[in-house]
C-alpha cells in the first residue's frame, strides 16, 4: 500500500504542474493586466485581477476576471487528468490560482444575484478541498 493511496475509494488528487513564470511576475510587483496579457491561460493572473476588482468595488468585472481564469483552471484540470470531480487540494501551490478563482467567482456570483451559480461553486470549493469550507 502507497503513502498517497486514498482509501475511500475516489480519484485521486489533481495536482496542477507548476508554472513559476506568472507567479514571479506578480511577486516581483508586475502589473496583474500585463501578466495575464503575458500568460492567458494562467489562472493565479486571473485571480489576481478578479480580488482587485473586487476591493475596488467593481463586482461584475471580479465576476468575469474570476470566470475567465475558472475556465482556463478546468481546461488545466483536465489536462492534468482530472475527470470532473476529486481533490484539488490548496496545499499543492499550483492548484491555488484555479481556487482562487473558484472562490471569488462565488463570492461574485452571490454578489449580483447568480444564486444557483453561487451554490454550486460552494458546492465545488468543498469536494475540492473541505479545508476551504
Amino acid at each position: 500500500m502507497s503513502l498517497h493511496e486514498n482509501l475511500l475509494g475516489g480519484p485521486p488528487p489533481t495536482e496542477l504542474p507548476d508554472d513559476p513564470a506568472p507567479r514571479t511576475e506578480l511577486d516581483g510587483g508586475a502589473d496583474a493586466y500585463d501578466v495575464a496579457r503575458r500568460h492567458p491561460t494562467s489562472s493565479l493572473a486571473w485571480s489576481v485581477l478578479a480580488d482587485q476588482a473586487w476591493a475596488e468595488g467593481r463586482v461584475v468585472e471580479s465576476y468575469a476576471f474570476a470566470r475567465v481564469g475558472y475556465h482556463r483552471g478546468l481546461d488545466a484540470l483536465r489536462r492534468s487528468g482530472w475527470k470532473g470531480h476529486g481533490p484539488v487540494p490548496w496545499a499543492h501551490e499550483p492548484n491555488r490560482g484555479f481556487l482562487r478563482c473558484l472562490i471569488a467567482l462565488q463570492r461574485a456570483a452571490a454578489a449580483i444575484g447568480e444564486d444557483e451559480e453561487s451554490e454550486r461553486c460552494a458546492a465545488f470549493i468543498v469536494n475540492c478541498d473541505p479545508s476551504l469550507s
